[in-house]
């Protein structure tokens, strides 16, 4: 068995990818299968959401978040048409959303007033710290403002003052939080990366298929270059994700697929891999990117 071969403490690493996160529900679903439990958990952004979830109850995160991710909408995360849009932009000239639509899909789940204390296994948020332009990991606290920092897309939501610290998504330093998983105290790695590991994103056709084309290239290069060097030292389990797909990360409506060929894809590899120490077991890397 995959779980009984890696050493403990054993460290769940949730890389952020918007609606792609539902890809990491079925990636749970697997792991559970499996037998492979977290004894501490990492997250970036969306993947930070669904850490939370997982650090809250191991046992049942996969069903609590199946249940979840099933009713969620672009509008409740998004809220507002254009014109709303354009009204925030206007009024706060940094971003496009409030963020009471993705607080209130938090609260739903975890409840308002949930916090750190009150979790299973230790659990760490990754955010930006903009001043330093480096990642800020809280772990402790209440959960609802650290998760909204960890999620603070740029031009989307507004950023978060939290302890001090002017905070964004922790996408845009950490996107897959490897290293911070293992300066948590983790000695095998696991890892549910959705923004299709394995793969190249598509070509881009339009603008705004360019900019997703930037950004997901941009968190991909940070995990295939750091995947190898935690490898070296701890097995680091780096779960396949769907077949390759256009889909923005900003589109909710794509949540069963992503997380059923997320389990199909993730429980064909546990089925497979086969764990000997430190090591790269799987990868992020595309066709034209190999660690």
């Amino acid at each position: 068995m995959v779980g009984d071969a890696l050493s403990r403490p054993v460290g769940f690493v949730l890389g952020g990818g918007g609606s792609l996160g539902a890809s990491q529900v079925g990636m749970l679903q697997a792991l559970a299968e499996h037998h492979v439990a977290a004894d501490l958990v990492v997250g970036s952004s969306i993947g930070s959401l669904n850490g939370a979830i997982v650090a809250l109850d191991p046992g049942e995160a996969a069903d609590i978040l199946s249940h979840a991710w099933a009713r969620i909408t672009r509008d409740m995360v998004f809220p507002g048409g254009l014109l709303a849009q354009a009204r925030t932009l206007r009024r706060t000239r940094t971003h496009l959303f409030p963020s009471s639509g993705l607080a209130a899909v938090i609260a739903s789940v975890l409840g308002a007033a949930a916090s750190f204390a009150e979790l299973a296994v230790p659990f760490g948020a990754v955010t930006t710290d903009i001043a330093a332009g480096q990642p800020y990991v809280i772990t402790s606290g209440p959960l609802l403002p650290a998760l909204l920092a960890s999620a603070a897309i740029p031009a989307i939501y507004p950023p978060v003052d939290h302890d001090g610290r002017h905070l964004y998504d922790g996408g845009l330093t950490a996107n897959v939080p490897m290293r911070q998983a293992l300066a948590m105290g983790a000695r095998s790695l696991v890892v549910l990366d959705c923004t299709f590991p394995g793969h190249l994103p598509p070509l881009p056709e339009t603008a705004a298929d360019a900019i997703l084309y930037t950004a997901l290239v941009t968190m991909r290069t940070q995990a295939v270059l750091e995947a190898p060097i935690a490898a070296a030292t701890v097995p680091v389990v780096y779960l396949p994700g769907p077949s390759l797909r256009r889909i923005s990360p900003l589109d909710f409506r794509n949540t069963d697929a992503l997380a059923g060929e997320a389990y199909s894809a993730a429980r064909q590899f546990l089925q497979k891999v086969r764990i000997d120490g430190p090591g790269l077991y799987g990868s992020p890397a595309g066709r034209c990117g190999q660690p």
